[in-house]
């Protein structure tokens, strides 16, 4: 028998078979993981990943390089650094993520000649040409969540006020 055994006159029972609530104490409504803000949005975002993941395999591109990609769409030849500013990604993430990109004929890096520290990233003919084969990939992935379009735009709001209002306590 696996676990602690029990005792035959029913005296006392093993820590175990105890409820949680009643061996720890009633748990506080807030101390409970779904009433928890942050769960509720990393559920979200590994959700999001998974509807995303079947979006874009079929284009063989990631999460991460598809937003490369649509930053470079908006302004084509940022730096590396440039782009992680954007994406709130470090270099040591981002690059392997550009070579990636770069090994597949997307995008094409080049180093700044003045200063050949700084690596700018441009579009390729094809990194281009998939600004508009995953023009629906933002409606496709909205339609997903049932949300209304204005429901969404509220909720963007709203996120955006949260990593702005969290970032600002960043003691980084």
């Amino acid at each position: 028998m696996a676990g602690p055994a029990l005792r035959r006159n029913g005296a006392s029972t093993p820590e175990t078979a105890v409820e949680p609530e009643r061996r720890h104490g009633a748990l506080n409504e807030s101390q409970r993981l779904d009433n928890q803000l942050c769960f509720a949005v990393y559920a979200a975002a590994h959700a999001f990943g998974r509807a995303y993941r079947n979006l874009l395999g079929r284009h063989d591109l990631t999460y991460p390089q598809y937003l490369v990609l649509m930053v470079l769409w908006e302004e084509d030849g940022l730096t590396v650094k440039e782009i992680g500013e954007r994406l709130f990604l470090d270099s040591g993430t981002l690059t392997p993520l550009l070579k990636r990109l770069e090994a597949s004929g997307r995008v094409r890096r080049a180093r700044d000649r003045p200063d050949e520290r700084q690596v700018s990233i441009f579009l390729t003919e094809a990194g281009e040409a998939l600004r508009d084969i995953l023009a629906c990939i933002p409606d496709e992935a909205g339609g997903m969540t049932g949300f209304a379009i204005k429901d969404r735009k509220d909720l963007l709001e709203h996120l955006v006020s949260l990593r702005d209002g969290l970032r600002s306590h960043d003691p980084a």
